[in-house]
């Protein structure tokens, strides 16, 4: 059973197997919405909001189509933009049984309380995994380059957060 990681930036999302060098897939966090309409091969529609995911998707010209993003401040916000997103990368894209996968996830340093549990959640009900572990992303960075202890300076999308990982005793 390998572990899938999920990274949700506000710029790009990214999933892959846990153990390589780079994720498997990639797409803008952007999705397309319409408030309701029939589904094309590349919208999931969720609560009557049509949404269309990938970069290919959001090239295409649609009818009342809104460019939106799940994040609020920097924070997972939009909840049913966040499921076509994971739908997109974990179903359509790689194709997963994600029964049969741990997940672990990347989450910036400032994540809330809400948003960690409600990702979880959503993990469990939606996709049915194992397993969920939570990272930072400044941990994730850290051991990516083989330091327990580090400064790590993140310059995303939104925002730049630093972080001091003090080593283990």
């Amino acid at each position: 059973m390998n572990a899938i990681v999920l990274d949700i930036g506000t710029y790009q999302a990214k999933a892959g197997y846990a153990g390589e060098d780079a994720p498997k897939f990639s797409c803008p966090t952007q999705l397309g919405v319409a408030g309701s309409g029939k589904a094309s091969k590349d919208a999931m529609d969720i609560d009557q909001r049509q949404f269309k995911a990938g970069i290919g998707a959001l090239e295409t010209a649609m009818d009342g189509m809104e460019v939106v993003s799940p994040f609020k401040d920097g924070v997972l916000d939009d909840w049913e933009a966040v499921e076509a997103l994971c739908e997109h990368l974990l179903k359509s894209q790689m194709r997963l049984n994600t029964e049969e996968h741990a997940m672990m996830l990347a989450e910036p340093s400032h994540n809330t309380d809400s948003a960690r549990e409600k990702m979880v959640e959503l993990m469990f009900e939606n996709y049915n995994v194992p397993a969920v572990f939570l990272a930072k992303n400044a941990v994730l960075s850290s051991f990516a380059m083989g330091k327990p202890t580090s400064l790590v300076v993140d310059m995303g999308h939104e925002s730049t957060v630093g972080a001091c990982l003090p080593g283990y005793r």
